[in-house]
């Protein structure tokens, strides 16, 4: 399987995971399947046959709220069966709907809150570090959650500390929970901030695998990176693409059916 051919699953994952268990955050889920699947098919050291391998690279999803992809992912690759993603958002499981690692290999930390997740993977770097250990720490922002001021003081943490084990991706889809980012908190000129902040700063096509791998496997030594990744909320659905509504509703009847055959037929 290719990595393409993963984001394509990942996203039919998406769609019937959220619609089976009337969950939400499908466009979000969406927005991020490119970038997953470049991540663990293409680029990071994992083992799913020993989850806590030291010698792993660890993924963050601080975007939590996008929980469907990081299962869908996990058991694609190998973590658990895919038959589990049924029980997603079902009473009594372990996927709820906001990332948890509470009984699911794979997951590093369980997140929602935004804001949380590139404290804790700046933390995990400089542990790395000062171990001398050589795996790499990802972790998934939202471009809403750039709103969060923890996240800027792991911004400046990571800087300080030259934590060039470190990469940031933003999913840059330009709309968060009930308003487009540019009307809720304008985030613009985000390449400069990061890169006052003293980040090796890269801006790509998210949905661009090409793109997205030469920016991931880039080393920048002494300085951690971010990659802005421009996305499109709901991709590849065409009725859910760049649409707020999409960010609290899952498909159903007519709507699940239309989007099931968009996804299949690409």
């Amino acid at each position: 399987m290719t990595a393409k051919e993963l984001a394509k699953r990942l996203r039919i994952h998406v769609l019937e995971m959220t619609s089976r268990g009337k969950s939400s955050h499908i466009g979000s889920a969406l927005s991020i399947a490119d970038i997953m699947a470049v991540l663990y098919h293409d680029v990071m050291q994992i083992n799913p046959d020993d989850p806590k391998d030291p010698m792993r690279d660890r993924f963050i999803l601080s975007k939590g709220h996008a929980g469907a992809c990081i299962y869908a992912v996990l058991a694609e690759v190998g973590y658990f069966s895919t038959e589990e993603l049924r029980k997603h958002y079902q009473d009594g499981s372990n996927l709820s709907g906001h990332v948890s690692h509470k009984g699911v290999p794979g997951v590093e930390f369980s997140t929602g809150s935004l804001g949380h997740g590139l404290p804790v993977a700046a933390g995990m770097a400089y542990a790395a570090k000062m171990d001398g250990a050589q795996h790499r720490i990802f972790a998934l922002l939202s471009d809403g959650e750039c709103d969060e001021g923890a996240n800027w003081e792991a911004i400046l943490f990571a800087s300080h500390f030259d934590l060039c084990n470190l990469t940031v991706i933003v999913d840059y889809n330009k709309i968060q929970s009930l308003a487009p980012v540019a009307d809720t908190i304008a985030l613009e000129p985000l390449c400069e901030k990061w890169a006052s902040f003293g980040w090796a700063v890269s801006e790509v096509d998210g949905h661009s695998h090409s793109a997205l791998m030469d920016a991931l496997n880039a080393r920048n030594p002494g300085k951690p990176k971010v990659i802005i990744a421009h996305t499109t909320k709901g991709k590849g659905v065409s009725f859910m693409e760049n649409s707020v509504l999409w960010h609290y509703r899952s498909a159903q009847g007519e709507e699940y059916e239309n989007a099931l055959k968009e996804l299949q037929s690409k």
